[in-house]
Formats: C-alpha cells, structure tokens, sequence
C-alpha cells in the first residue's frame, strides 16, 4: 500500500496561512488529500480519488489501475474522478475502469460528473463502469474487498479491508459489530484530523486510544490537518507501533 496523499482540505486557506506546518521544509509536512493505491501481485486499486488524483499518480509513474473504490461522496476525496481517463488507455484499447461506491455515492457523481455518464458522450471522456456495493465482501482481480461502516457524523461512510490491511479515513465513529472487522489487521490506517474536538473526526487522543483498542502490528494516522502539527514533533508523542503517515509512504500489508 502506497499513500497518495494524507491531508485534507482545511478551513484557513493555504495562501493566508501562516503556521509551522504550513511554512515546514520536512517532505513529511507536505500533505495532499487523502487517498491509497493498494497492490497484489495481480491487481491495483485506488481508494478515492480527491482534487489531487493528478498530482498523485504522476509522482507514482506509470500504474495501471484495476479498479476505483469511493469511501463517500465529498469532494476531497471524489473531485479528480475525470484524471482517470490516461489510465483507460494505460490498460490497452481504452479498456473502461470500474468504480464501486453505495448507491447513493454512485448517484452523486453522476450529477457531479453528467458528462462522463451522458448516453452519447463527448468522445475522450474517462470510460468507467460502476458497481453498487453495501457492506458485503466482493472481489476485484485476487484481491478480496471487505467494506467497514464508519460515521462521519450522521453520513455513512465506508472503510475496506485488503488482506491484512484496513483503511478507515472520515470518521468519528465506529460499532462493535464493525470494529470486528477489523481485528487482527496487520496494518490498520485510521484518520486523526487534529487535537480538538471535531463533530466529524477523531482528534489525536481518540485515534490513538481506537488503535490501541483494536490492536493492529502497526497503525498509520492519516486525514491530518495542519492543525495537528509538525510530523517530527507529533510522532514523539506516539505509542511505539503508532505512526504518523506522509504522503508517498508504501507499506507492506
């Protein structure tokens, strides 16, 4: 698993804001919005993909992608959706690319995203296929999906679970009966926007005290705010198999 970005889009504007964070020269500091690519041998997936996509992929070189999978419906983590299109010709012929996400994400990005969807699209549109998914196991290549039902709030949203690795960004709460999902992850990736309270997040202090609950061999922050700090500064602050993740970061699951 590789980590396209682990920022998220902040109420100060970037251009007005003045903070350590933001003024940082550490690489770590340098935060996209937030999105994962996940490899198999066989298979590649992209979980989101945010205002960024780009940006991403252009860093990570040529890749082909199998498949897109949307946690939610926010901009942040759908609005590069059109950057696919270079990949349809990557896997030869202009082969369509799936995109799975619930009914109801479905739905927003054909309103969001009209053109793409037409009944007679403009030609060298992003040629996509999409699959509604609940929260049932399914398969993309060798690769097995199991979805999580988070909270972000009161909106629904979905975390997955790829082999030994588990990717939960968005949320503020999670159930019992979802947190048994998760266990036994070798690799648990979980959001931790900032150290105040948030009516959508986990701050810092709950992050960690989920982690340690759900026990993960390693556990990465992601969905970090700058609001939170300076990398270097927060990881003193962390539970040994507890880490910040950055941007570019790749982990084996």
């Amino acid at each position: 698993m590789t980590f396209l970005g682990t920022g998220t889009s902040s109420g100060v504007p970037v251009l007005t804001c003045t903070c350590e964070v933001c003024r940082s020269v550490d690489y770590r500091d340098k935060r996209l919005r937030s999105s994962v690519l996940i490899r198999s041998e066989n298979t590649c997936v992209v979980i989101d993909t945010g205002p960024d996509f780009r940006q991403q992929m252009l860093r990570m070189g040529r890749v082909r992608i199998d498949a897109v999978l949307y946690t939610h419906e926010h901009k942040d983590h759908t609005a590069g959706l059109d950057d696919i299109r270079p990949y349809n010709y990557l896997r030869g012929k202009k082969e369509y690319i799936p995109l799975y996400a619930r009914p109801h994400v479905l739905d927003q990005l054909r309103r969001e995203f009209g053109y793409i969807f037409a009944e007679n699209p403009y030609p060298g549109v992003p040629l996509i296929t999409t699959h509604a998914i609940d929260n049932e196991p399914f398969p993309i290549g060798d690769l097995t999906i199991r979805p999580i039902e988070v909270r972000h709030h009161q909106l629904p949203v979905l975390g997955f679970r790829v082999g030994d690795i588990t990717y939960i960004t968005d949320a503020n709460f999670i159930s019992e009966q979802e947190k048994e999902k998760i266990k036994g992850s070798r690799v648990l990736v979980l959001n931790a926007l900032q150290r105040t309270p948030h009516i959508s997040h986990f701050t810092l202090a709950e992050a960690v005290a989920l982690a340690q609950e759900l026990q993960a061999e390693t556990t990465y922050f992601t969905h970090i705010s700058h609001k939170l700090g300076l990398h270097y500064e927060v990881e003193k602050e962390l539970p040994a198999n507890i880490r910040l993740a950055y941007d570019g970061l790749t982990v084996k699951g």
